[in-house]
Order: C-alpha cells, then structure tokens, then sequence
C-alpha cells in the first residue's frame, strides 16, 4: 500500500519518488498547493475505492498521514 500511495503522489504532484519520505508534507516538501492537494486526495479516493470526507482530507499533509488514514478507513 504504502508503494502505490508513494506512487500516486509522484504522478499528482510530478515529484521525484526520492522526495516522497514518509514525513514529507505535501505543501512544504513537495510544493503542492491547495488544488494539487484536493486532486491528490481525489486519486487516493479512487485508488482505493473510498471517500474521503472534507473536514478529514485537510487534516492529511504528509505521506504517513495518507498511508494511516487510508490503513485505517479501507475497506
């Protein structure tokens, strides 16, 4: 799991694979703004075939915080 959430951040935000670290925010690390962030939860969502509800997208800024969320809400 944690290779295809590394994955889908390096297509979204056409980061190099080596900058995805397990701590790297999205913002300050990758240089991702609002709209790359909404779009990167949009292919997280479909990647793994859920939802992800607003008030808990913005609570998600780093790779861990992704690959936890999406361990603990997958079907």
């Amino acid at each position: 799991m944690d290779t295809k959430v590394r994955d889908i951040i390096v297509e979204q935000l056409g980061v190099d694979a080596a900058q995805v670290k397990p701590e790297a925010s999205f913002v300050n690390d990758l240089g991702a703004d609002s709209l790359d962030t909404v779009e990167l939860v949009m292919a997280l969502e479909e990647a793994f075939d859920m939802e992800i509800p607003d008030e808990e997208a913005e609570k998600i800024q780093t790779v861990t915080q992704a690959v936890n969320y999406i361990k603990g809400h997958k079907k």
